[in-house]
């Protein structure tokens, strides 16, 4: 229902207020606050409280030349991406508001959103990666994160270069003077610094502030993005951009979503990282479904209510596990035993999280009987819901990476990954109390 114009410069509005308002008499609204409304006008929707889900595959334009505009912009023949509704490949009003919505959370000027977080990490690679170049990344990743990384994008000849999640500025700069001068051996360029923090599943936290340095000293900060995956402890208890990072990645299926039930990812950062993601996407696909975004659209206004309790869940349920006989270590952010991680912790984050690891004395045998008589907490991958997962990533989520490099990790077999949800913290003991005697 927007308005038609005769304008030929003239922006086709779209189901969303052009400036909508982020302060209130000089104040600065939370992002709680500007999750009920921003980006969206009922009165460009019938006076519906709530964004409908547009269901459709292409919209009208108002005039040819708006519709002409409209694919300069998408084809790259003006920048800035089109100004209107389109087709539901490039955007729609849903993706739209919700990306408006995820920009706030983490102060960045743009987000886009995706079908998973895979496709989010995925197409952002491609976006920036040519034949020649290489990519630095910290260890460990998601599984399918860094498979993607060593065996599809080597067939096209990019190589990488990684290390430890905990390495000191010293040990960062050593690694990419190597990828330096690894790119111009192969005719490339350094074309990503890429993070996870903390890492899945050690929570192992990476040094951004310390990346940053070492990036803006050795390679060029206008060629050479850090882009980190946020998933664990974003949008809540991290905000890594304020610590340098250019882009941040997310699987929206965890915390955002919350409910176990949609699939999702993003990126957000500055346009001038967004704007050659946004062009790949436009014409890979990948973009989340209406449905999708309308669905986190509702639950980003509980994120923060949700992240919370789950937060001080974890708290109690690791006070817990600390010292029970049959647990061998903690891989908690608020119990953390080195003095480095210690250091980057207060740096960097505003909370522990919910997700951790636990190890069982014993391996993979033990670890299995306390995950098949947990009564409450379900047995099953992903993280970030309503209720309480474990799982034991060295058989399951990083199954596919060898027995060698998970070791190195510190992914042994007898590390179970719990996410804590919202039930009611005294529960969930009782269940762990009892899971544990059975080993």
């Amino acid at each position: 229902m927007t308005d038609a114009t005769d304008a030929v410069d003239t922006p086709t509005p779209r189901r969303k207020p052009k400036a909508a308002a982020k302060t209130i008499g000089g104040r600065e609204l939370k992002p709680s606050t500007l999750m009920m409304g921003h980006g969206y006008d009922p009165v460009l929707s019938e006076g519906s409280l709530k964004a409908p889900i547009f269901l459709t595959s292409t919209f009208a334009f108002e005039n040819s030349a708006a519709g002409k505009r409209h694919f300069e912009g998408i084809t790259g023949k003006r920048p800035g991406g089109a100004e209107g509704l389109v087709y539901s490949r490039f955007n729609g009003p849903n993706q739209e508001i919700l990306e408006d919505r995820l920009s706030i959370w983490d102060g960045a000027e743009d987000a886009l959103c995706f079908s998973s977080g895979m496709t989010a990490i995925t197409v952002m690679l491609l976006a920036f990666c040519s034949h020649g170049d290489v990519i630095v990344h910290s260890g460990p990743l998601y599984a399918a994160t860094e498979g993607f990384i060593a065996k599809v994008l080597s067939k096209f000849g990019v190589t990488y270069i990684d290390f430890a999640a905990g390495a000191t500025r010293a040990e960062i700069d050593a690694v990419l003077e190597r990828a330096k001068a690894q790119a111009a051996a192969q005719g490339g360029k350094v074309a990503m610094v890429y993070l996870e923090s903390p890492a899945n599943p050690t929570n192992a936290l990476v040094d951004v502030e310390a990346v940053k340095a070492s990036r803006d000293a050795i390679l060029d900060a206008d060629v050479t993005p850090i882009a980190i995956d946020n998933t664990f402890l974003g949008p809540l208890w991290a905000r890594p951009l304020d610590q340098g990072a250019d882009i941040v990645v997310y699987s929206l299926t965890k915390y955002v979503g919350g409910h176990s039930d949609l699939v999702a990812g993003s990126i957000a950062g500055a346009k001038k990282w967004m704007d050659p993601v946004r062009a790949l996407r436009n014409t890979m696909g990948g973009i989340a479904d209406p449905n999708t975004a309308w669905m986190l659209l509702r639950s980003l206004e509980t994120v923060e209510l949700r992240m919370e309790r789950a937060g001080r869940n974890a708290e109690k349920v690791c006070a817990f596990l600390k010292d029970h006989p049959k647990v061998d270590g903690l891989g908690y952010l608020g119990m953390i035993d080195d003095p480095r991680q210690q250091d980057i912790y207060n740096r960097h984050c505003t909370g522990a999280g919910s997700t951790f690891s636990v190890f069982i004395k014993g391996g993979e045998a033990e670890a299995f009987r306390f995950l098949d008589n947990l009564k409450i907490a379900k047995l099953a991958v992903s993280l970030g819901g309503t209720e309480t997962l474990a799982s034991c990533p060295a058989a399951m989520t990083h199954l596919s990476v060898p027995d060698e490099r998970k070791a190195q990790l510190g992914i042994t077999p007898n590390l179970v990954r719990i996410s804590i949800g919202i039930e009611d913290p005294d529960d969930l003991i009782a269940d762990f109390e009892q899971a544990l005697a059975a080993v």
